[in-house]
């Protein structure tokens, strides 16, 4: 939490999605809340699931106010695994802007009720979008290669459905492979029956204007390196991207 809450102050990105967000009454304060707190941002936080006699959920981090907030269930809910979408309108410099993350299913043999899921998102952040470009983040939990992931990128058909969102990665960086999941990160460890180096961690823009508004400007992997001590900041690396949100020269 220390070395994340250092990390943010150094990237001072303006809108954070997080996953895994836990908190336990009595033991562990919201981390979500604290990181706030840590490295000056607003937050709101969701519950999901059942965690060790509190919750684990979604947040949002945002350097401006968030104007308002909601969270989604996805469908194929259980009560150990119930996946959801927090979608959270911010203002940045007179604009509203709708940002969402997510957390997929995680199993390898979940491919459809990922492709369930996606589909529901797709649904929701397409009622909720405007003039101002809309942001997805978020655990996917699958490959780029899975066709849940196709889908969003307009290469497949689920449902005799369509849609399209730029992935940021894949935008600026098509031949490589962007692991956040890997191996050389010790904390896999203890899920070796997942498959291990693999991108499952996405930022996704709706598609880009004419005016050269959700333009991807960068995306990066961060906090794949571990503190002096061998300490990552978790067992996912990070992804930072810079998309215009404004219009002006492509």
């Amino acid at each position: 939490m220390e070395l994340l809450a250092a990390a943010l102050r150094e990237l001072e990105p303006d809108v954070v999605g997080l996953q895994e967000v836990r908190e336990v009454p009595g033991q562990l304060p919201n981390q979500a809340q604290t990181l706030a707190t840590a490295a000056g941002y607003h937050h709101v936080f969701v519950p999901a699931m059942p965690f060790a006699g509190g919750h684990e959920g979604l947040a949002i981090l945002s350097r401006e106010p968030i104007l308002e907030h909601v969270g989604f269930g996805l469908p194929h809910a259980e009560p150990k695994e119930r996946r959801i979408l927090l979608s959270a309108r911010v203002s940045f410099e007179g604009l509203s802007v709708w940002v969402h993350t997510t957390h997929l299913n995680y199993r390898l043999a979940h491919g459809k009720q990922r492709e369930d899921q996606v589909q529901a998102i797709d649904s929701i952040v397409s009622a909720r979008a405007g003039e101002t470009p809309s942001v997805l983040m978020g655990d996917f939990n699958a490959r780029p290669e899975a066709d849940e992931m196709r889908w969003l990128r307009g290469l497949v058909s689920l449902s005799g459905r369509r849609t399209f969102y730029q992935d940021a990665w894949d935008r600026l960086h098509p031949d490589e492979r962007g692991w956040t999941w890997a191996s050389s990160n010790p904390y896999t460890k203890p899920l070796t029956f997942l498959d291990p180096d693999r991108r499952i961690d996405y930022i996704y823009a709706t598609p880009m204007r004419r005016d050269g508004r959700a333009t991807i400007r960068s995306c990066r992997i961060v906090l794949d390196q571990p503190a002096a001590d061998g300490v990552y900041t978790s067992d996912h690396f990070g992804l930072l991207a810079e998309i215009q949100m404004d219009g002006g020269d492509i």
